[in-house]
């Protein structure tokens, strides 16, 4: 057994440990402004399942004792000192920040007070998530994991569990004990980024409890366990089975189906199963998450009969892949075609780490992706509190839903491209995998935000590949399965998804709609906003503010004409910062946005309109020679501006060079420098502009006397340059003038130019 049994009962305090005294969080390289605001009195008080709800529960969030011994050992005789639940002993908030080793146990103690109105009832402790091996003791008695009689604990570090503890209380106080073993990255169970030596992408252990854990009283003989709601969109029907454990003869079953407060539909009778009719029903999408209110009841003849009660909800909407009107396989919301625009949420925090400091601040998290104009997150590596998962609902946001990621490095269960498509895991490891992936479905499916599940990220754990994904789509087909999130797939799933950094790029699209499961990860490093000073590190780092935000531009700008010829969905990495992971578009800490989010929401709604139509607005002389003005002869100051007067200047056509390989040289050049000017009418201003030009070698480029490029090395073809936001300014209404200077250290030269501007339709 994981846990040893208790001989007897804890020694509940001790004189150097005194439960509240002056608890404070462990020193962290960062806080956010809701982690600055937790206290013992204050940490996550919100009911932990919205999803299934009832009036009666016992919050047990707050400062227990804590002890870390040798795995395996007995019991502590002492505690080390106090933790703040619900958060990891390695996360700041827990007041611990102390790392476990694999060798080592962690154990909790506090004293649990049932109350009074509970008496008759049974008594549930729920957790909502423990990593990763949980035992639990009640006045010395261990406890077996509700559902599986045969469990010695409970296995898995991300869904709920319970204890029925009811046998083991006694009037008063009692006693509580709880003891976590997690193998990290020594075991092949499920972990997502989590190691025992962080870097790069992979981040601190979390060992413990680190979502709520709570008391909940059911009725006897019978209770609700569950509902398994099935809504129909085509034929405006909601089915509903109640699950229920106990004794049910000469009860009923009823069931509500609210809007506000107004039922809009009951069904009682003495089965569990239910169907209800909704006039005019309306259907949730990101533009407009409708929630219908769901109720039920189990009892007798009356509703006052009732023995149990528990609110919920759901909503009206599909998702299926299916071919457009050009024949081209698109993902569809409610049977059209919505282009999914994702960020890649990680849901770590530097004070909390895998736990949010508070619902507030995950909340916000949501919030701002959807001010940022994204309608869809991929929830990376990590299952969320259940609350995150109703916001998404009421917020109206899309989630592909991540499966943690197992597998030991050691015996190959990392495999990267080019490496086989699955790894060797041992039958065991594969039925914990299946049994995490499985309990991860049936926790999450109430959800209508989640319209995606992925089993497989990169090959991290990949394992029977084609089998996993088909079981996924039959245990749930009212939900997309991904193929392969990026690198080996196998040709299973609803969509063929590779990732590219930066990208954006597309797979091809044939009988599965193409998406781009990951591309961006373009980084900043904000001084002060930073995990470690030094060994940040992005797939694209960039220097500046600036800088990162005109290669964003040219992401989206690049995203817009894949979408046109197919591509369903693009997930950008990522939200925000996390550890020494700089490629965010907000810091780890949530204080800077390194975007600017009017532009970024602008350019994001731009994605769901046409595409831009393409226009030349200064012709180069690939085709054709085009007059410019041109001297070799340093000119006087203000040369480049539109009002200088270059009258005395030779006249020319493009291009200008020597002996450049592959280019037509119409006027010669072959001094070191030339500088060149030309005039060209706009009638509207284009949203974008690139810069089509050949130089060899070093080029100055100036629109209406605005410096807009400076390219410090030649190029041997023609080549397209985006300007960013500065160098569009300089463009008006009516006249322009481009001017450039050319500089060739020796060798081939040749300098030609161009524009060509993008226009999106209003």
């Amino acid at each position: 057994m994981f846990g040893r049994l208790l001989s007897g009962l804890f020694l509940f305090a001790v004189s150097s440990v005194a439960i509240g005294a002056d608890w404070k969080p462990a020193p962290a390289p960062l806080m956010t402004k809701w982690g600055k605001q937790v206290t013992p009195d204050n940490v996550w008080k919100e009911h932990p399942r919205p999803q299934l709800q009832r009036a009666d529960w016992l919050n047990l969030n707050g400062l227990w004792y804590y002890a870390i011994t040798p795995q395996g050992s007995a019991a502590p005789k002492q505690w080390d000192g106090e933790i703040l639940v619900p958060f990891a002993v390695e996360s700041a908030l827990s007041g611990v920040g102390k790392t476990i080793t694999t060798k080592q146990a962690l154990w909790y103690g506090r004293t649990i007070e049932v109350p009074e109105k509970w008496k008759g009832r049974r008594v549930l402790l729920r957790f909502e998530a423990v990593d990763w091996h949980t035992s639990v003791w009640v006045n010395g008695k261990e406890q077996q994991v509700l559902g599986d009689k045969d469990a010695d604990g409970h296995s898995g570090g991300f869904t709920p569990f319970a204890f029925d503890i009811t046998d083991a209380l006694k009037e008063g106080k009692n006693e509580l004990r709880v003891q976590v073993w997690d193998p990290t990255d020594a075991g092949a169970q499920p972990r997502g980024k989590q190691s025992q030596k962080p870097g790069g992408i992979w981040y601190t252990s979390v060992t413990g409890i680190w979502q709520t854990a709570w008391l909940e009283p059911v009725n006897k003989p019978a209770h609700i366990t569950g509902l398994k709601v099935e809504p129909n969109l085509d034929k405006g029907q909601v089915s509903v089975q109640v699950e229920v454990a106990g004794e049910i003869d000469g009860l009923n079953t009823v069931v509500d189906v609210m809007e506000g407060g107004t039922v809009l539909e009951t069904s009682k009778g003495a089965g569990t199963g239910h169907v209800l009719t909704i006039m005019n029903a309306k259907h949730w999408s990101p533009e407009s998450p409708k929630l219908y209110r769901l109720r039920a009841r189990l009892g007798g003849t009356k509703p006052e009969d009732g023995t149990d009660e528990v609110g919920s909800y759901f909503a009206f909407r599909t998702v299926d892949v299916a071919t457009d009107e050009k024949g081209v396989m698109r993902v569809r919301l409610n049977g059209k075609p919505l282009f999914q625009l994702g960020v890649l949420d990680q849901g770590w925090w530097p004070d909390g780490l895998m736990t949010p400091p508070s619902d507030a601040a995950m909340r916000w998290d949501i919030e701002t992706a959807k001010a940022l104009g994204f309608n869809m997150i991929r929830k990376h590596q990590k299952v969320e509190p259940s609350r995150y998962y109703a916001h998404c609902d009421a917020l109206g946001m899309l989630v592909w839903q991540d499966m943690p990621a197992g597998g030991v490095t050691a015996r190959g269960h990392h495999i990267g491209p080019g490496a086989p498509a699955d790894a060797a895991f041992t039958p065991a490891e594969k039925k914990q995998f299946r049994k995490e992936l499985k309990t991860m479905i049936d926790h999450l499916r109430h959800s209508p935000s989640i319209v995606m599940w992925v089993p497989f990220n990169e090959g991290w754990g990949q394992h029977d590949t084609n089998d996993v994904l088909k079981w996924v789509k039959e245990y749930d087909p009212a939900r997309l399965v991904s193929g392969p999130s990026g690198w080996t797939d196998c040709g299973y799933g609803d969509t063929k998804d590779s990732h590219a950094y930066p990208g954006p790029t597309m797979p091809p699209v044939k009988d599965r709609a193409s998406v781009l499961g990951k591309f961006g990860g373009l980084g900043l490093h904000v001084e002060g906003h930073v995990w470690k000073d030094a060994g940040t590190w992005s797939h694209q780092t960039h220097k500046t503010e600036g800088d990162l935000r005109f290669a964003y531009r040219l992401q989206t700008r690049r995203l817009h004409p894949l979408i046109d010829k197919g591509l369903g969905a693009a997930v950008y990495t990522q939200l925000t910062d996390v550890e020494t992971e700089i490629d965010g578009l907000m810091t780890y800490d949530r204080e800077v946005t390194k975007v600017d989010a009017a532009e970024v929401r602008a350019r994001h709604k731009a994605l769901f309109g046409p595409p831009p139509e393409q226009r030349v607005l200064l012709v180069t002389s690939e085709a054709e020679g085009q007059k410019w003005r041109w001297t070799t002869n340093r000119p006087v100051g203000g040369w480049e501006k539109p009002d200088f007067g270059d009258g005395e200047w030779a006249e020319g056509s493009g291009g200008f060079g020597t002996d450049a390989p592959g280019a037509t040289a119409r006027t010669r050049w072959a001094t070191n420098d030339i500088w060149v000017r030309r005039t060209f009418e706009l009638n509207e201003l284009p949203a974008d502009v690139f810069v089509r030009m050949r130089h060899d070698d070093y080029a100055q480029v100036f629109i209406n006397g605005v410096e807009v490029l400076n390219l410090r090395a030649c190029t041997v073809m023609y080549t397209d340059h985006a300007l960013g936001p500065a160098a569009l300014r300089a463009f008006k209404k009516g006249q322009n003038v481009i001017a450039i200077r050319c500089t060739n250290d020796g060798g081939a030269q040749f300098l030609d130019a161009g524009l060509i501007g993008l226009m999106y339709k209003k």
